[in-house]
């Protein structure tokens, strides 16, 4: 069963009396321990497609099933439900809480899932360990370099097992090598996992990571 299936996904917004098209009609399906790059420049659409396929968005037209579950239609709460479930995401902007620990950005992930504590602890320990930073745990995120606050915030993305991994622009902030070391441990972390991955950027050196790339131009997918 595929991770994720978009059916002509259309997103549009009211600019005044004209209709915006962020994203139109996307046809996207990715295998379960598949890693997809999808590239394009700013403004092309792809973080709208990111945030659909990850519940943050709803589409005005279209099919999103992620999984088993079809999510076009659901209600907010089930939304959030869903995303606590189902989905990992890596924001470009990391978005780790700053007066928690980097144990604790991970903790507070099952907490909210209602996982029970035990489980919470020993996985949140487990991944840390996993990304090197067993040393670093009971360091704040302000206390963490660039390339530790991007591995802190793939071992939230992974701490509920979700199906699917969203990623935004995850070495824009960095320079080549850490971008390199970044995108080497993401692949590691996903395909080690059977985890299904879109990576969205507009940084063609990091295509080779990918299992596939699809392109995205003024809100269209061109395979």
């Amino acid at each position: 069963m595929p991770a994720l299936v978009m059916e002509g996904v259309r997103k549009t917004y009211r600019s005044g009396d004209d209709e915006v098209v962020a994203l139109d009609r996307a046809d996207l399906e990715v295998g379960d321990d598949e890693m997809v790059t999808l590239l394009g420049p700013s403004g092309s659409g792809k973080t709208t497609l990111l945030s659909i396929a990850g519940g943050l968005l709803s589409p005005t037209e279209g099919r999103v099933v992620v999984g088993d579950q079809e999510i076009s239609n659901l209600q907010p709460r089930q939304l959030t439900a869903f995303r606590q479930r189902e989905v990992g995401f890596v924001f470009q902007s990391v978005n780790l809480v700053p007066f928690l620990t980097a144990r604790e950005n991970l903790t507070v992930v099952g907490e909210l899932a209602g996982r029970p504590r035990r489980d919470i602890l020993e996985r949140a320990d487990r991944l840390l360990e996993e990304l090197g930073l067993a040393g670093r745990a009971r360091n704040l995120a302000g206390q963490l370099s660039g390339g530790e606050r991007q591995r802190v915030a793939i071992g939230r993305a992974l701490m509920n097992e979700p199906k699917l991994v969203l990623v935004d622009e995850p070495t824009s902030a960095l320079d080549t090598k850490l971008g390199e070391a970044v995108m080497e441990l993401l692949r590691e972390e996903i395909t080690g996992r059977g985890v299904a991955a879109v990576v969205v950027t507009h940084d063609t050196r990091i295509t080779s990571y990918s299992d596939r790339t699809v392109e995205i131009v003024d809100g269209r997918l061109r395979a």
